[in-house]
């Protein structure tokens, strides 16, 4: 996945976010967490009803802020509302396609060398 290339990390807010915030918003709750904005890493906010979505993230020369609205169902955000919770990249789209996070992993990578 490209995210993982890119090394860059993705991080799931704590409990549930007031959604009326914007960036500016957003930014300030990255920053209670002692976390750093600025880092291109992905910040993921959800609201208590578990419909909404944001993730908020640093592009060279300013942020932007990504949103999706279920009409219909429910993501599947994690308890934990304490910790700031990270995940892998593919566990982002996971959540983005409506699947649990703590999916039991797939087949290993392998790794193979050719040899002389």
């Amino acid at each position: 996945m490209i995210l993982k290339e890119y090394g860059l990390r993705v991080f799931l807010a704590p409990g549930f976010t007031d959604m009326r915030k914007s960036i500016n918003g957003l930014s300030v709750l990255v920053d209670d967490l002692d976390l750093d904005p600025f880092s291109g890493n992905l910040f993921v906010f959800c609201n208590r009803r578990q419909t909404i979505l944001k993730i908020l993230y640093w592009d060279r020369n300013g942020f932007c802020l990504w949103h999706k609205r279920l009409e219909k169902d429910r993501f599947d955000w994690p308890r934990s509302i304490n910790d700031i919770v990270e995940i892998e990249p593919r566990s982002l789209s996971w959540l983005l396609d409506g699947l649990r996070l703590d999916q039991p992993t797939a087949h290993s990578s392998l790794k193979y060398s050719i040899t002389a």
